[in-house]
């Protein structure tokens, strides 16, 4: 049973390898990247792999795809996705991810766990954990839905947490695999469609997470704050933790509330009390049964699979 990624990345090079480094050792079959922009630095490198496909996507390649290069990165993402799902056939399943996404696995590898679904399961979700920020190898798991799922998240993060789904700064939806083959097939983000539904009953692949590294340090999550806040995982239109009526703010709210009332002390408060990896919330978490800690090894697998390129 062989799998595979697609991503659509806008990173420094040295990001990018990283990243296809450890999804070929994890045993993906096929990784199609396309790269945001002209980045010959990873380019080279990621050509010359033979488990690699690798695309820049230029404005000739969007006008062959599209007619113009979308506006907004989400749909770049989509449309490149959708564009690897329906190639001719490489992998029996595929999922779509981010540069700063990880699979980890459990006791079985990612071919055996698909391999043993039934064969009309069509998707399979892995849900994710999020890095401490400082940290490199610790990491806050998902919290699941249930009743007990808002106290929990006010339990671990006490000044911010009604502004958290599931105690996350970013997604809790996870990503999808989706077996290959089917017809009108449309990835999403974070979904699968097929004839404009949403594909039902995604098994939880329930043993193993996707490491998201949302935000590695103080330094480099003040960088691309203003970018989120904007345009990306913290912009106006996405919804709530809490709806309005029972006070609810969106993250685009919360933060903005924060910069005009404490600057940046106030996102200061904020990444030390739900992001930064230190002794009190590691020993929150750990409470809780939802710390979680994996050396992910990158720099390691990317010597091994990219050992000439000059990153």
């Amino acid at each position: 049973m062989t799998w595979g990624l697609s991503a659509t990345i806008l990173a420094p090079a040295a990001d990018i390898l990283r990243f296809a480094a450890y999804h070929i050792e994890l045993g993906a079959h096929r990784l199609y990247i396309y790269l945001d922009d002209d980045n010959q630095a990873a380019f080279a490198p990621l050509k010359q792999h033979p488990k690699v496909r690798v695309q820049i996507c230029d404005a000739t390649y969007w006008s062959k795809l599209y007619g113009r290069r979308p506006a907004k990165h989400q749909l770049r993402q989509t449309m490149n996705a959708t564009h690897a799902y329906h190639r001719r056939a490489e992998v029996d399943w595929l999922i779509h991810m981010d540069v700063d996404e990880f699979i980890v696995t459990g006791n079985h590898s990612v071919s055996e766990r698909l391999e043993g679904l039934d064969s009309n399961h069509l998707n399979a979700r892995i849900r994710p954990m999020e890095l401490l920020g400082g940290s490199q190898n610790a990491f806050k798991a998902f919290v699941a839905p249930g009743p007990s799922r808002a106290k929990t998240v006010r339990a671990l993060y006490p000044t911010f947490g009604n502004y958290l789904t599931g105690g996350f700064l970013s997604h809790v939806a996870g990503k999808v695999f989706v077996r290959t083959g089917q017809p009108d097939i449309q990835i999403r983000i974070h979904n699968a469609f097929q004839d404009d539904q949403m594909l039902p009953n995604a098994t939880e692949l329930s043993e193993m997470a996707l490491a998201h590294c949302h935000a590695t340090s103080w330094e480099a999550w003040r960088t691309t704050f203003l970018y989120r806040l904007e345009k990306g995982s913290y912009r106006a239109e996405l919804k709530p933790a809490l709806p309005a009526e029972r006070g609810g703010k969106t993250l685009h709210q919360l933060f903005k509330h924060l910069q005009s009332t404490e600057g940046e002390d106030g996102l200061r408060a904020f990444y030390d009390e739900v992001i930064g990896d230190g002794p009190n919330l590691r020993a929150r978490l750990e409470a809780k049964g939802l710390l979680r800690k994996v050396d992910l090894n990158l720099d390691a697998m990317t010597a091994r699979h990219f050992p000439n390129a000059a990153v």
